[in-house]
């Protein structure tokens, strides 16, 4: 088995260290392509109006000065000496719940490995309090991975489309297990800008994590992780409100 990690908080990140141990579990062909730096909240975006330039660690592990979706695109068509069977992108540092997942580099990164067919799944650690850094503990994840992974490795998923993985914020021995839910949802509207003021007197602002509402509808993501479970949410790419067709087409008519 062939393996591609990447993520979205780049390629010195103790949450692809992480996931590298997880991997090599399964296997020892692993390959690297991941963001030089952190390019969290970066969604499905590509680098379009500058050079991507790729930086070559060692035989198997390479940066990108882009996006997460560069790196993967950089990893499939100029790093690696063949397809993956997989690709792993994590672990994030931080929840990608429900809405979170239209912003999240680390989802996009799977959703890229998806649209070229290949098998993705996404993995993050979610984590308690503020201003961890890389301090965040990734103890749950690192315990719980492999016994996640197993059963995706050869599960069969329909094309286009990819599994999202959150692990709680939880010591490794206080999870209660894994649930397979839906897609939560989040109300932005209640989301921080923060105000500041640089050293020349103007000002700047920087988008808050904070006060976001969670709506803990049962059998979602937001109340697997809230009751110390492990989520596993399978996504599809089709984007298409399909009920909605009908009434539409007849306004066209």
């Amino acid at each position: 088995m062939k393996i591609l990690l990447t993520n979205d908080d780049g390629i010195h990140a103790p949450g692809l260290a992480v996931l590298e141990q997880i991997a090599r579990q399964f296997t020892d062909d692993i390959w690297i392509c991941a963001p030089s730096e952190e390019q969290s909240g970066a969604g499905h975006s590509l680098t379009l109006t500058r050079p991507v330039r790729m930086r070559k660690h060692d035989e198997r592990r390479f940066s990108v000065s882009g996006t997460p979706t560069d790196a993967v695109t950089m990893g499939l068509r100029k790093a690696m000496d063949g397809m993956p069977d997989v690709i792993l992108s994590g672990v994030n540092r931080g929840a990608n719940l429900a809405d979170d997942i239209t912003y999240s580099g680390t989802v996009s990164a799977a959703i890229e490995g998806a649209l070229a067919g290949i098998r993705a799944i996404a993995l993050s650690q979610v984590y308690a309090g503020e201003g961890m850094g890389d301090a965040v503990p990734f103890d749950a994840a690192l315990a719980w991975g492999t016994k996640v992974l197993a059963p995706l490795l050869d599960v069969p998923l329909p094309k286009r489309t990819l599994v999202n993985v959150n692990f709680p914020a939880l010591p490794a021995d206080a999870i209660k297990g894994i649930r397979v839910v839906r897609q939560g949802f989040h109300d932005y509207s209640r989301g921080t800008v923060v105000e500041g003021r640089d050293p020349r007197g103007y000002p700047y602002y920087w988008f808050g994590l904070d006060s976001i509402e969670h709506t803990l509808d049962h059998g979602t993501d937001l109340e697997a992780i809230s009751e110390g479970y492990i989520s596993v949410t399978p996504l599809q790419l089709d984007l298409t409100h399909h009920a909605s067709l009908g009434d539409l087409g007849e306004r066209f008519a």
